[in-house]
């Protein structure tokens, strides 16, 4: 089937009783057993749960995976596939990735014996420079948050095939609708279901999709063990979330290729970051190995800080507020926001300044939104 019918049909078949089109909700905590040694397959919901399996089944069909294990919160997610490393293991990773994750990285993780390097990745012979001897992971974020710079996911999958190395990736700029690192050869794919898998800002969750049973028999156990197994209510609004994932996807990504042509040629502002601008340095890598552009966009006001904040308060359609992928459009501030917990000097040598502002294109008439943007920044 393609893309778009998975998307209506993978995981809904569930109700024998009523066949009802639509995948169930089970808010049950507890299935009870035919006997002492056999039940339908179900025990527990923080083991597992019907509505939260389908939903399961939908992602790694789509991703093309071997099997999936739906959490609570993207980060979940991430904290779930760090589990198959252990103290004393090196990872290698961007230096410009989402401010969540890096903390993750720099601070807890560390401080359990995990090491990391922030390089470069854009630059396969910085990566391949990188790794050590303990060196046991590569984690890819293309494109990445903020900055939507693009990185060649069959380099870093050369170089963690050299080295006996698992590369994960995080899919949640994209979505399987526009990429599949799986077929690149990841070993494990990881997003924030929050975004646009489910679409409308209604939910928070994560996914972790792996391509083996080793890896996907680990994360059942981590996800099990300590308890991030994503709640029915919520497996159930991702899954009808996903039913309008293709069509959403192609009106965000037109909206946001008109708003970064109109920008890029914008007076007040300095620079866009957006892949489908064919001055973008990432542009032909790309349309190599993405199937569209995506819906988010950075661009550097002219002028300072005060400049940016003063654009960021005059819309009237954009909302000031964290997170993406919703069908609404979003600004937000990755200096105070999504990358506040990035050291400033660590910012800096990401390419992050005073004046970026990160943009989620929603899915709103292009003509408001590009009135919008003009008049918030010639106010």
């Amino acid at each position: 089937m393609h893309f778009e019918t998975r998307c209506v049909h993978t995981g809904v078949d569930k109700d024998k009783t009523f066949n009802s089109c639509i995948t169930p909700i089970y808010p049950s905590s507890t299935f009870y057993w035919d006997d002492l040694k056999t039940h339908r397959g179900f025990d527990y919901t923080r083991s597992g749960n019907p509505t939260r399996r389908a939903l399961e089944e939908n992602l790694a069909a789509l991703e093309g995976g071997l099997d999936c294990r739906a959490t609570s919160t993207g980060m979940s997610a991430i904290v779930t596939a760090m589990h198959l490393f252990k103290p004393g293991d090196h990872i290698i990773t961007g230096h410009d990735i989402y401010g969540g994750t890096y903390r993750l990285f720099d601070d807890l993780l560390t401080e359990q014996g995990i090491r990391f390097s922030f390089v470069d990745m854009g630059n396969p012979e910085e990566v391949r420079a990188a790794v050590t001897p303990e060196t046991k992971g590569i984690w890819i974020e293309t494109p990445s948050n903020p900055l939507l710079n693009l990185i060649d996911v069959e380099a870093m999958v050369a170089v963690a095939k050299e080295h006996n190395l698992i590369s994960i990736a995080d899919n949640t700029f994209l979505s399987p609708y526009l990429q599949n690192p799986i077929s690149m050869g990841v070993d494990v794919v990881v997003h924030s279901t929050t975004k646009y898998l489910n679409g409308h800002s209604d939910v928070v969750g994560g996914a972790v999709i792996t391509t083996t049973k080793e890896h996907a028999d680990r994360m059942y156990y981590v996800v099990n063990a300590m308890g991030l197994g994503c709640s029915p209510f919520d497996a159930w609004l991702v899954l009808r979330g996903i039913k309008t994932l293709g069509p959403r996807m192609e009106a965000h990504q037109r909206n946001a290729m008109a708003l970064a042509e109109m920008m890029d040629a914008h007076p007040a502002v300095d620079r866009v970051y957006y892949p489908g601008l064919t001055t973008h340095p990432g542009h032909e890598l790309a349309k190599r190995q993405q199937r569209g552009f995506g819906a988010m966009l950075s661009f550097d006001v002219k002028g300072d800080a005060s400049d940016a904040e003063r654009v960021m308060t005059s819309f009237k359609v954009f909302q000031l507020a964290e997170s993406l992928g919703g069908v609404e459009s979003l600004i937000e501030y990755p200096e105070t926001m999504s990358h506040a917990s990035i050291s400033m000097e660590a910012r800096r040598k990401a390419g992050i300044s005073d004046r970026t502002i990160r943009v989620s294109v929603g899915i709103e008439h292009v003509d408001d939104l590009i009135a919008d943007m003009k008049q918030a920044l010639e106010g």
